[in-house]
């Protein structure tokens, strides 16, 4: 086949094709006709010799030649946007606004101080924050979202990944709680107890204390010591765990960098937990087609700078040690 015979144009119109799945839909990304995508699409077939997309009760749908040239694609013109796109990003210019999925805990910890930099070296852009039941892997693989900040179980393949910290588990609860003055295990299983957490995507579902398998990492812990903790409150935020953690009979177990953003509070205290618990990972994630964005760029490594700042600084204020 003769390269000097095939629009390269093609190739972007096949990878919006397989990413849209509709022909509307790709016409309306790519700000042509309709009938032009058609088009492009009857040309595509020709060059492949595979009809590509075939309509079926469920809408179109990718044959499988199609879905071996859908990962192709992505390498290919990921490679010639490197090559080809203007390198130049003026932070102080630029008016881009970057969409950033961030659970409840990474956008209290590390959004924060990317607004401070940003208000300094870029003040003309903005950030569009969304929570992780906004959005699929599937937006985040075409591009639509930025980035994705959250501890997750697992990630599709086609995604850049990049493990911006470790974090230890740290307790919250009253000055004048009982178990403030002796936080031993003991003391640790005697009182009433708040659980958050809200990991990977999609909608959440509702909690009972039985649900063992899915409780996670803190009561994952206790059961392997044969102990349950009393779980009084269940709450998918962070910041509200905290809150509810100045009452005066509830503890708040939660990853360190949460907990620290809390240390000046002179009604909380911060506890080392009185059992060992596996650290948990924040983890960034990107779609390979912003990969080499030069504006992406400039976020990610600004974002993995700010990261490394706050891993250095967390230490537990000795006040608050056990």
């Amino acid at each position: 086949m003769n390269l000097t015979r095939i629009d390269l144009n093609l190739l972007v119109y096949l990878d919006v094709l397989l990413r849209e799945g509709s022909v509307t839909r790709a016409a309306e990304k790519l700000n042509i006709t309709q009938p032009a995508m058609s088009n492009s699409l009857r040309r595509l077939r020709e060059l492949f010799s595979d009809p590509l997309l075939i309509r079926t009760s469920e809408g179109m749908r990718p044959t499988a030649r199609a879905l071996e040239l859908q990962e192709q694609l992505r390498e290919v013109l990921s490679a010639l946007e490197s090559v080809i796109q203007i390198t130049d990003f003026d932070p102080l210019k630029s008016q881009h606004l970057f969409r950033i999925m961030a659970s409840d805990y990474a956008e209290a910890t590390v959004i924060p101080p990317l607004l401070e930099l940003i208000r300094t070296q870029a003040p003309g852009i903005v950030i569009d924050i969304l929570t992780p039941s906004d959005i699929t892997f599937q937006d985040l693989e075409k591009g639509k979202i930025d980035l994705a900040i959250n501890r997750f179980d697992h990630l599709p393949k086609s995604l850049h990944q990049l493990t911006l910290w470790r974090d230890s588990f740290s307790c919250l609860l009253n000055v004048e709680h009982p178990a403030c003055a002796e936080f031993t295990l003991d003391a640790y299983l005697a009182a009433a107890h708040i659980w958050v957490s809200k990991t990977g995507m999609g909608i959440g579902t509702g909690m009972t204390p039985r649900d063992t398998l899915k409780l996670g990492w803190v009561d994952e812990a206790l059961a392997e010591l044969g102990h349950e903790r009393q779980i009084r409150v269940f709450t998918r935020h962070y910041q509200i765990a905290a809150l509810l953690a100045q009452q005066p009979d509830l503890i708040a177990t939660l990853p360190t960098q949460a907990a620290l953003l809390h240390k000046n509070n002179p009604r909380l205290a911060i506890k080392r937990p009185p059992f060992p618990i596996v650290p948990i990972e924040l983890k960034m994630a990107w779609s390979a087609l912003l990969q080499h964005n030069a504006a992406h760029i400039w976020l990610r490594r600004h974002i993995q700078a700010i990261a490394a700042t706050i891993e250095a600084s967390a230490t537990i204020p000795t006040t608050a040690a056990i």
